[in-house]
């Protein structure tokens, strides 16, 4: 890896970020099918269903039939088609999308510390929301493809349960060996189940063509007209058919935004609406069937079949949830809201494969608490909605910052834009709020949980790089005064450094206690910039100090994985010397914090909170790939 010119500015790092050449279309449409419409996929299992037999049941006639599915009609629509497909996907952060990379995006073109502060928070909002998806839609997917079985034969009723448990269990279980060996099957898998989803749809519709007319907005009006109290409490239930559509968004940078557009507009929105009209068209004929129109749309001998595909999709869509919550993950980590977690790759081929096993753990044991404690889909429903809505509302409002900002829309269309996006998600948040009481407050919590664990870590960095920095020496100052008068041994010391200014702590503590340095002394900063990959060519960049100093900067994307010794191993030469990894020795520091009584930087339960997150850290050694055998760690105690 070549280095760069001193001083190369984060634009042009920026500008140099890419992704690598893509599949052909069709391959990264099949993709797309089986990863990012698995979840959005299986919403007509419930989401109709829990219109009219859910906390605020329909009469199963005419006018609601209608009324319901003229509103899953045009919410699909506007949302996913128009607010997702057609404007956000536009705003992709070198080829990224979802909430930390929006965050990234705005964050460069944007002045002002105030407005930033409302970026960061906005951004650490939404992420700590999808957790809460993260966690509902395994267990409320796979447990209402299961009570399927019910429809099957009523006395499987006491197997739902404890076969839904083992699914999730082993789920969870095969994470450790990544997607990469299965991840071909999810797209035929997927395929078809979306190809059944229409198939079942279009028998239905053929006996009851006038379902066709529910495409007309009138009758969502007529819905309105009628009851406004309950159409606007049964807009919690409507918005069951929506959830997923961020998963777009946020996985568009595995596929590609023409990949994701043309998948969604020619496969995944027809197959739901087909399917969803064909519930209806049941209903009509069948009010009784509301108790689950998405089984009893099938024969009878169909129905055992069409539990196993249903129930492979929802295994599927659970499997690219809690992918995307180790993308989150990661990306929270290196853009710095979250400590270091042991992370590893479970493809060699693409980077963004990884495991996390605390995370995978930690979401095994809450959707198993969800499952076990809810029970039934229709329970989990209640608090299925509010984070998705919550996040959806949050990116609404991070896309005004972008058309009126950076994309410098015209005053009228932009307004128009993001007003229509705002009333939508208004109404669909308020509605949802309603759902608070009967579960909805579960993600809530999950979400004001995290939101300040990862703002309390972000501020806690913040603060401990303020009193480390407290009288620091420069780097010049420290040369000046030790070069001559200290015993230099053979060989290369790297010292890992925070900041790219200053002499690290590591550093002050070997001379003082050892009174030596090595011959070549290399001070190492990994910075992570604002984009998902930062070009090799642009990856390094080195400082001659002098006096066998050398000052080492290597830049990472947020989305790649962290490497020390094959960055410096790829570079040419330091100092007229080759980089000989087995003769170099590499310090860290390592700080006991202790909460300060004089200069309290946070609130003293906060300041506990950050010990305990960093005590409880993955070690830089491990983080950084630093070989353990040659590493040396250096204590001290730090006030915070």
């Amino acid at each position: 890896m070549d280095t760069t010119k001193p001083g190369a500015s984060a634009a042009t790092i920026a500008d140099a970020s890419h992704t690598g050449p893509r599949d052909p279309l069709p391959v990264l449409m099949l993709g797309a099918i089986g990863v990012v419409y698995g979840d959005i996929g299986t919403s007509p299992l419930y989401a109709l269903k829990e219109s009219f037999v859910g906390p605020h049941p329909l009469t199963v006639d005419r006018l609601h039939v209608f009324g319901v599915l003229s509103l899953i009609f045009w919410s699909l629509m506007l949302i996913v088609t128009l607010k997702y497909v057609l404007v956000a996907m536009r705003a992709d952060n070198r080829g990224e999308g979802g909430s930390f990379a929006l965050l990234a995006l705005i964050s460069r073109h944007v002045e002002g510390r105030r407005l930033s502060a409302i970026l960061v928070v906005l951004g650490v909002l939404a992420a700590s929301l999808f957790y809460g998806d993260a966690m509902l839609t395994p267990a409320i997917s796979v447990l209402s493809a299961v009570e399927g079985l019910t429809i099957v034969n009523p006395a499987l009723e006491a197997l739902v349960l404890p076969i839904a448990v083992v699914i999730l269990i082993g789920l969870f279980l095969i994470q450790s060996r990544g997607t990469a060996k299965v991840g071909a099957l999810f797209g035929p898998i997927v395929l078809v189940y979306f190809a059944t989803l229409a198939g079942l749809g279009i028998v239905n519709i053929a006996e009851k063509p006038e379902i066709l007319g529910i495409l007309n907005p009138v009758h969502a009006a007529a819905f309105f007209a009628y009851d406004p109290h309950l159409a606007f409490l049964a807009m919690g239930s409507v918005f069951l058919a929506v959830t997923g559509a961020e998963t777009l968004y946020a996985d568009m940078g595995h596929f590609g935004r023409r990949a994701v557009a043309f998948s969604w507009l020619g496969l995944a929105y027809p197959c739901l609406m087909l399917n969803y009209m064909g519930q209806g068209a049941l209903l009509l004929a069948h009010p009784e069937a509301a108790e689950n129109p998405f089984y009893l749309m099938a024969p009878e001998w169909a129905r055992l079949p069409l539990v196993l595909i249903a129930t492979a999709a929802t295994i599927i869509a659970s499997q690219a949830v809690i992918s995307g919550a180790f993308s989150v993950t990661h990306q929270a980590v290196q853009l710095g809201f979250l400590p270091r977690f042991r992370t590893l790759q479970t493809s060699a081929k693409a980077a963004g494969q990884i495991y996390i096993p605390a995370i995978n753990w930690g979401l095994l044991v809450m959707v198993l608490v969800l499952v076990l404690g809810f029970q039934q889909s229709t329970r989990l429903a209640s608090a299925y909605g509010i984070s998705v809505i919550g996040t959806m509302l949050i990116t609404t409002l991070m896309l005004a910052f972008l058309v009126f900002k950076v994309w410098r829309w015209n005053i009228l269309v932009a307004g128009a834009t993001i007003a229509l996006f705002g009333v939508v998600d208004g109404i669909y948040f308020a509605s949802n709020i309603a759902k608070i009481p009967d579960g909805g407050w579960f993600p809530l919590a999950v979400a004001g949980v995290l939101f300040t664990l990862l703002t309390t870590w972000s501020t806690g960095r913040r603060i401990m790089r303020e009193r480390m920095e407290e009288g620091d020496l420069t780097l010049a100052q420290f040369i000046a005064s030790v070069a001559g008068s200290v015993h230099r041994v053979k060989n290369t010391a790297v010292y890992m450094a925070a900041a790219t200014s200053g002499v690290p702590s590591a550093l002050l503590h070997n001379l003082k206690h050892n009174q030596v340095l090595h011959a070549r002394v290399l001070i190492v900063t990994v910075e992570v910039a604002e984009v998902p990959q930062v070009d090799p060519a642009h990856r390094t960049e080195v400082h001659d100090e002098g006096e066998g100093f050398y000052r080492v900067i290597i830049r990472y994307g947020f989305m790649e994985d962290v490497d020390v010794p094959r960055e410096l191993g790829a570079l040419d030469c330091i100092g007229g010397t080759v980089f000989d990894p087995m003769t170099t020795s590499y310090f860290l520091g390592r700080q006991k914090l202790i909460p300060s009584e004089e200069h309290p930087g946070m609130a003293r339960w906060r300041e506990g909170l950050f010990a305990w997150m960093s005590k409880s850290s993955e070690s830089a050694m491990e983080s950084f790939k630093l070989p353990t055998n040659r590493v040396v760690e250096l204590g001290s105690q730090l006030q915070i």
